[in-house]
């Protein structure tokens, strides 16, 4: 176990699309409460007590990034499932770095405790929260990700709320639910991204990774949300 109980599964040293705006470390912590059929880190969903990269020699490498990089992003996995979440955020800000998360919104009572100590978080609305457990496997995991959508958008930080498009998990109505929701709590931009063969373990997704069709639903989206993006 490393010291502050943050087990890393990999690191990427530099990023410049996984904190928009910043050069940035990324950081992979290891096990996942949801198995999200598109998951493209399946690797990363295990739970283990032993870390790729020791905390301790994690932190000295970042101490020789200070002044090449300006942020660093915790992903995952799951970071807030993450015993030591809190104290790694803190030590990395101690260093002077702007402090990113991508989350799934699996855990809101640690995300709230650790809001005060992020610059930027990136939410993955899965599917309207009622199908929740159709795309993460997890039946309770729709409740969870409206409690840590409602706790981000109350605490000022700045946030990308994204969703990954594909057929067979999520279709014309479901994102005309997700983005009715979004701007019912006035969201104003909304990240919809292409489902990513590479990595993914679900044979029946990857058998039909052609794009998305958005032509016909694209304008009623828009109506709600003002800013959406395809990536």
């Amino acid at each position: 176990m490393s010291r502050r109980g943050l087990v890393l599964g990999g690191v990427v040293p530099f990023s410049t699309v996984d904190f928009p705006g910043r050069m940035a470390a990324v950081l992979f912590t290891q096990g996942c409460s949801l198995t999200c059929r598109y998951c493209h880190n399946p690797h990363l969903q295990s739970h283990r007590r032993s870390s790729v990269h020791s905390w301790d020699a994690t932190l000295e490498w970042l101490k020789r990034r200070a002044g090449l990089l300006d942020g660093v992003v915790i992903s995952g996995g799951e970071p807030t499932i993450q015993a030591g979440l809190a104290d790694a955020l803190s030590e990395i800000r101690a260093l002077g770095f702007a402090t990113g998360l991508h989350t799934s919104g699996a855990n809101p009572l640690l995300l709230s405790q650790v809001l005060h100590l992020l610059d930027w978080v990136a939410l993955d609305i899965k599917a309207p929260f009622v199908r929740y457990a159709a795309v993460t496997g997890k039946a309770q995991s729709g409740t969870q990700a409206r409690q840590s959508l409602s706790a981000l958008l109350v605490s000022g930080v700045n946030y990308e709320l994204r969703t990954t498009l594909h057929a067979n998990l999520l279709n014309d109505a479901d994102l005309l639910a997700i983005a009715t929701e979004l701007h019912a709590r006035g969201v104003g931009r909304w990240v919809l991204q292409k489902f990513r063969v590479e990595g993914c373990n679900d044979v029946s997704l990857c058998a039909q990774p052609t794009p998305y069709a958005l032509g016909g639903v694209l304008p009623a989206l828009q109506k709600l949300i003002p800013e959406i993006v395809i990536r």
